[in-house]
Order: C-alpha cells, then sequence, then structure tokens
C-alpha cells in the first residue's frame, strides 16, 4: 500500500513536487502578453505576481516573457504600472 500526506511527519518538506518548470504550458494560452521595453519602469510586479514564473529576468531587470510556460492570464498586463504589457488575442 502506498503512503499517503498522513503517513509523511510534521514539517517535512518533499522531495520532488509538482511545477510548472517541468511542463510547457504555454499552449494552454487564448491570449498573449506583449512586453514593451520601452515602457518598462522595472517595477518589477509583473515578476512578482505572475503565477507560472513566466516573467524573464537578465540583470534585475525585465527582458520579456517566456511564452513556453506563460498561460496568458493577464496578471502580468494588471499589475504593471508603466502599461508595459499589452494582452492580444493568441494567432
Amino acid at each position: 500500500m502506498k503512503e499517503g500526506w498522513k503517513d509523511l511527519p510534521i514539517g517535512c518538506t518533499i522531495e520532488k513536487g509538482g511545477t510548472s518548470r517541468d511542463f510547457k504550458t504555454g499552449d494552454w494560452r487564448s491570449e498573449r502578453p506583449e512586453f514593451l521595453k520601452d515602457k518598462c519602469n522595472n517595477c518589477l510586479l509583473c515578476f512578482i505576481y505572475c503565477p507560472d514564473d513566466a516573467i524573464l529576468m537578465k540583470d534585475d531587470k525585465v527582458v520579456g516573457i517566456d511564452y513556453d510556460y506563460c498561460k496568458g492570464c493577464g496578471i502580468c498586463e494588471k499589475v504593471c504600472t508603466a502599461k508595459a504589457i499589452e494582452t492580444k488575442p493568441e494567432r
């Protein structure tokens, strides 16, 4: 019989949990956020709020969106104070 969650010791960690990094989920998208680099003020709110870790960073600055993992939820556009992300229909 397999062990269930009740068999785990209190405070334990699980070696291998599920993560979207294990599965490319970008093809679920019906809308696509487009990053407008010239408008970005690097407030990093898009990075903080993205549930799929799809905001690409380099040298502590936003450089784009990883479309392999972006599901098109639109959260990044909603939190962007500089209007540097625009969501458009997926082609």
